[in-house]
């Protein structure tokens, strides 16, 4: 493994001095399988954008509200990313409230940070609500045999990247068209990488810019899932054809080489498939869950998309 030693930038690698994440109720599959879904449930354009845009006395927001609860303060403007996150999680803590599952006096949360008892209360919500069946035997051997490479042992890419971050404040419109213009740039480029080098260390927010880009050798388990989804879903070698989206921002990815991994056995990973299949499932019953709440909320100024639902039709 190698990477830039940060976390920061979606290659995965971190340090030991490394802060550590603060505790969810849920499962760490499940929690990032939650964020996955509120990014998808309408046209953000980057997977996970900072919370506060803008702020300060002299600024004016249009408040969210989820039957009637602001989700954001007069001050406080937000992007659509975390206004969705809010309004998905205000969704859940009310219907906590309806199944009994939380008091009534509990106080909605303040800037997004919900009471350790609404927390908790909308754990066992989901836990009743979403209940998941054990894949069976055949769906899992499907699953083995359509993706040979998902669970491949040893399987690595020589990586270089450059990171444009979505900051606080930052124009997201202007950093993708940034980030595209670089990206044609380098697929362009027949130097034998000498300008993404260059690009690195004169437009990446990662510290691996000083280095030309240059991330080492990284498997899946080093990266962040949904940049391990874009890096190894292919066989391309070079500068990847879109942009990868991360958590971070966006990424211009070149792949130097690659070394292919062992299909292992189906009885080697045969419990791995099946909580691929078990998360999948439960992702899909919570977005349908999360708009069905919103079909019978009063939503105001976040898109949920609620219309869309096969449930609320």
């Amino acid at each position: 493994m190698s990477g830039c030693g940060t976390g920061s930038c979606g290659c995965g690698s971190t340090d030991s001095s490394a802060a550590a994440a603060p505790a969810s109720t849920l499962t760490p599959t499940q929690t990032a399988a939650y964020e996955a879904l509120v990014a998808t449930m309408a046209d953000a354009p980057v997977q996970a954008m900072p919370a506060s845009v803008a702020s300060g006395p002299g600024v004016v927001a249009a408040i969210a509200r989820i039957n009637g609860v602001a989700l954001n303060a007069p001050h406080e403007v937000l992007d659509e990313e975390a206004l969705r996150q809010r309004a998905c999680t205000e969704l859940l803590r009310q219907a906590a409230q309806q199944a009994g599952l939380l008091s009534a006096d509990d106080v909605p949360g303040t800037e997004g940070v919900i009471s350790t008892e609404a927390s908790n209360a909308i754990e066992q919500l989901l836990d009743r609500e979403l209940p998941i069946p054990d894949p069976s035997e055949e769906a899992c051997r499907r699953y083995h045999e359509a993706h040979p490479a998902a669970h491949a042992q040893g399987e690595r890419a020589q990586l270089r990247h450059v990171l444009f971050a979505v900051t606080p404040g930052v124009d997201v419109k202007q950093l993708r068209l940034r980030a595209e213009a670089l990206l044609i740039e380098l697929r362009c480029a027949d130097d034998g990488g000498a300008k993404f080098a260059e690009a690195a260390a004169q437009w990446s927010n990662c510290p691996s810019g000083q280095q030309g880009g240059d991330l080492g050798w990284l498997t899946r388990a080093d990266c962040a899932p949904e940049f391990a989804r874009e890096v190894f879903g292919s066989a391309e070698i070079g500068v990847l054809a879109r942009l990868v989206h991360s958590r971070f921002g966006l990424h211009v990815v070149e792949v130097v080489a690659r070394e292919a991994g062992q299909q292992p056995a189906f009885e080697d990973v045969r419990q791995a498939i099946a909580l691929t299949l078990r998360q999948q499932a439960w992702v899909n019953t919570l977005r349908q869950y999360l708009q069905l709440l919103a079909g019978a909320a009063v939503v105001e100024g976040v898109a949920l998309d609620a219309a869309e639902s096969p449930l609320v039709q």
